[in-house]
């Protein structure tokens, strides 16, 4: 009767811990997080990886984040200190716009570049990102064009622009992912990262007219944030784009399509939301260290030349492979398995590789090193019968050659 009771609690306690073990795995990634943006994206900045993803691929309307692009085509046609003259396009365009949200602009005054794209950037001006298109082609519509032209370069096929402000037009759309491209592109060019990362600044017109401008980004210098562009128009909602660097990894995040509550938090918090989980998420794993990835049959010389032997080898991967588990990576993810057919010693044995597997996602690839796994037991089980003939020939040849000089010395 104690034996069975016994056996009764250590059965519970040993259930119990087993379920212990069991939890801590599984709990090792919270779920990703609810936000209010019918689309989003963050992606690792140095590796392309996307962490977390919701309707990527889901047409938006990109609102002001536009002027990402706007911006890059400024850095590619003008200096910092060229001249820009300020239009009537411009002068039409409504707020946000410095010429009506601070002071009145003149038509043919004149600002610096550098200053536009401050004014552009920071305030989120539709009136200098037309100012800007003008200058950079002859019209709009040839600005329009250029801005497809770099689209096309970054391989995009989900968006299209019609204008430099990205104020609504039923054919002005990107995605959530294609704006990630976008952002990145961005920020590679040192004159766009200077500009979005400023809080404040003050630039002028020629005429004299000073403008103080505040980011309209409300998560710059927090937590990380060192970097982004917001966007409105009530077609598009509420959109965000983010860079973050945190311990020295750089993430990005786009949030569109969110709230415009009066306190304007709702695209802020939502950001925050999935820039916390993307830096506390783990990749999951796809193969463990040492794990046996395939068979493979090699041939194999025995003796460096002549005669080869085929091995059916074990295929290993000398570490772990990982992958953010989201949908966008499990649909799109591709192995890539690359394997010699022909090998040496050295790479049978498994002390040199014998092939690579290429991972592949949407914007990330990476190789690993494959190693055999084949016993020196079997390597010799498929060698001795060449090492049999070769050493049977090797003792004939001697004896053929004793005979001849025995024969050459009578």
């Amino acid at each position: 009767m104690i034996k069975n009771r016994f056996s009764i609690i250590l059965t519970i306690i040993i259930t119990f811990l087993i379920n212990i073990n069991v939890y801590a795995k599984d709990s090792q990634n919270v779920a990703p997080p609810k936000i209010y943006g019918t689309s989003a994206i963050t992606v690792d900045m140095q590796t392309g990886e996307i962490i977390y993803e919701k309707n990527i691929d889901s047409k938006i309307y990109p609102a002001s984040t536009t002027k990402l692009l706007t911006a890059i085509l400024l850095s590619e046609n003008k200096e910092k200190d060229s001249t820009l003259t300020y239009t009537k396009g411009a002068k039409l365009q409504p707020p946000s716009s410095l010429n009506k949200d601070i002071h009145p602009i003149n038509v043919g005054d004149t600002m610096s570049a550098s200053s536009a794209m401050y004014g552009m950037l920071l305030h989120s001006a539709n009136d200098i990102a037309y100012m800007i298109a003008e200058n950079v082609s002859k019209d709009i519509q040839s600005f329009a064009d250029e801005m497809n032209s770099k689209i096309k370069e970054f391989g995009l096929k989900n968006t299209h622009f019609v204008t430099p402000n990205g104020l609504h037009n039923p054919n002005h759309y990107s995605t959530a992912y294609d704006m990630s491209v976008i952002a990145r592109q961005a920020f590679k060019v040192p004159w766009i990262r200077e500009a979005i990362s400023k809080s404040t600044i003050n630039i002028k017109t020629s005429s004299g007219i000073t403008f103080p401008l505040k980011n309209t980004n409300k998560l710059l210098g927090k937590d990380g944030c060192i970097g982004g562009k917001t966007g409105y128009t009530d077609a598009a909602g509420r959109c965000l784009v983010a860079i973050y660097e945190r311990s020295g990894r750089k993430i990005l995040g786009v949030v569109m399509h969110s709230i415009y509550d009066k306190d304007d938090t709702y695209v802020f918090n939502d950001m925050k939301k999935i820039i916390d989980w993307s830096y506390n998420e783990k990749p999951s794993t796809l193969f463990k260290k040492n794990s046996i990835i395939t068979n493979k049959t090699i041939q194999y010389k025995p003796l460096g030349i002549g005669p080869s032997v085929k091995l059916n080898v074990p295929i290993y991967i000398s570490q772990d492979i990982t992958y953010y588990n989201n949908e966008v990576n499990k649909n799109e993810l591709k192995e890539n398995i690359n394997i010699k057919s022909r090998a040496n010693l050295k790479e049978i044995k498994g002390n040199l590789p014998i092939g690579t597997l290429k991972i592949s996602q949407r914007d990330f690839s990476k190789s690993y090193a494959l190693y055999s796994n084949i016993s020196e037991i079997e390597i010799l089980k498929k060698s001795l019968p060449i090492y049999i003939t070769s050493f049977v020939l090797i003792i004939f040849l001697l004896y053929i050659l004793a005979r001849i000089i025995i024969k050459k010395f009578r």
